[in-house]
């Protein structure tokens, strides 16, 4: 019998626990809409904020897809796991501002933003995953705005680049 980590030595986050951490804050989110209990969007928010934190190792959805889904992941294809954090950062973001909504009385705003992360799910398991698009607009932004180091070597020792 392999190892639960043996499913997991590839550097990427294997596709079916993607599609699981969309499910999981999709169904979770309408349920939690449908019966009117921000306890389970707070639920949600905390097990995200674990995979935000400590990545795999953080993550109580990781650790289900291991298990559930090892002969799948074994030959699924990946997901970057900065990518995942990224999306799961943002999640954590609108759920939590989501709970500070719920606690100072707001709840239509608190559902509105829980309902954002569902809307986002739906998008991302229907094909076409927004917040890969904009984690890679936020990098190609940057690159524009900040672009590469000089090469070693061609500073000189107050780290400007010598004119040509």
């Amino acid at each position: 019998m392999s190892s639960p980590s043996s499913s997991t030595q590839c550097t990427g986050i294997p596709l079916p626990i993607v599609k699981l951490n969309r499910a999981v804050l999709l169904a979770g989110i309408s349920v939690a809409i449908v019966l009117q209990q921000p306890l389970l969007t707070t639920a949600l928010f905390v097990i995200i904020l674990g995979s935000v934190i400590s990545g795999r190792k953080g993550s109580l959805i990781f650790f289900i897809g291991s298990r559930l889904f090892a002969r799948q992941n074994q030959s699924a294809g990946t997901e970057d796991p900065r990518l995942m954090r990224f999306n799961n950062s943002i999640a954590a973001t609108l759920l939590g501002s989501a709970q500070l909504a719920f606690l100072f009385g707001a709840p239509i705003a608190g559902w509105i933003l829980s309902g954002f992360v569902a809307v986002a799910a739906a998008i991302a398991l229907s094909g076409f995953c927004f917040g890969c698009f904009l984690f890679y607009q936020f990098n190609l932004q940057r690159f524009r705005l900040f672009g590469k180091k000089p090469a070693t070597g061609s500073e000189s020792k107050n780290g400007a680049v010598p004119a040509e």
